[in-house]
């Protein structure tokens, strides 16, 4: 179906001259009235009046009008229509985060989807890092939320945020009278720490080394919630990012300390495989990550 035709015809209907109508469609006057005359050869009758000036449609010149404008209009929604199911986001959204990228700020930004998006699901796997890496890199999952990210050959890195750390004390610790903590403040306390093989876990224990500062590790956890219970406890103090103690610190079981110069902070960063073709729902929830890294999403007070 030429739809040219159509809207040509309706041109000329319009404006009463094939000339003119002939430069809305940017062809020549020629070939304009060429494709009338086809036009009128193929249906047997004659549509345009030509011994009229301004020229004029006959009785079957009408009735065709009426159908070009049918079939324009039809058309055009339908490219709408079509235009709209194409840019339609749906589908499911598979993301492995660490746990200490907070329950909390990931139902907010799943909520979030889907209210912009409800023909879209967002499914969350918390796993150890490790465990991040390994489902983005056989493409079980679309997306990782990682700490301390690591590209790689097949890996792609997009940072998303730097999280303060403070040190993590219960109530009645003593170092909570104290405004900030300096490093030498953390001499010989109890420590309760990630696990040795965490990424966390090393860079605590750089900027120990680097201050020259010894803590009494007691205990050590693979997960940040365990952490904050056993300090909660008074098991010993920790360093942890804030945002991830707003629960606790609004129960009034946790007390997030500022961390003197220099301050230590967390990056988290969003990682996919290389060259990852996306589909329209793991775009868009990748959008709103990078649009929503902090602003949007509330952070515990320090």
């Amino acid at each position: 179906m030429d739809f040219g035709n159509f809207r040509l015809f309706k041109d000329i209907a319009a404006t009463k001259s094939i000339s003119r109508a002939a430069v809305l469609n940017g062809i020549s006057q020629s070939a304009a009235s060429q494709r009338l005359q086809d036009l009128e050869r193929d249906l047997d009758t004659i549509l345009v009046d030509r011994g009229t000036r301004p020229l004029a449609l006959t009785d079957a010149g009408r009735f065709y009008l009426d159908l070009c404008r049918d079939i324009l209009r039809r058309h055009e929604q339908f490219r709408s229509e079509l235009g709209e199911l194409k840019a339609k986001v749906e589908g499911v959204v598979k993301v492995a985060s660490i746990y200490s990228v907070g329950l909390s700020e990931l139902s907010q930004l799943v909520r979030e989807f889907d209210r912009r998006y409800p023909e879209s699901t967002v499914e969350v796997e918390y796993l150890r890092p490790e465990k991040v890496y390994e489902a983005v890199l056989s493409d079980h999952v679309d997306l990782g939320l990682v700490s301390y990210p690591e590209s790689g050959r097949h890996l792609t890195v997009l940072p998303w945020r730097e999280e303060e750390m403070v040190v993590a004390a219960s109530p009645y610790h003593p170092l909570t009278r104290k405004a900030e903590i300096l490093p030498y403040d953390l001499e010989g306390v109890a420590f309760i720490g990630f696990d040795d093989d965490l990424p966390i876990r090393r860079e605590i224990d750089r900027f120990f080394r680097e201050h020259r500062v010894q803590v009494n590790t007691t205990l050590h956890f693979d997960n940040l919630q365990m952490i904050k219970e056993a300090v909660a406890l008074g098991s010993g103090v920790s360093i942890l990012p804030a945002r991830t103690m707003e629960a606790e610190i609004a129960q009034g079981r946790l007390v997030p300390i500022p961390i003197g110069a220099p301050n230590l902070f967390r990056p988290v960063g969003i990682i996919h495989r290389r060259k990852k073709r996306f589909h329209r729902a793991a775009q868009a929830f990748l959008d709103l990550l990078q649009e929503l890294p902090v602003s949007s999403l509330r952070t515990a007070p320090v």
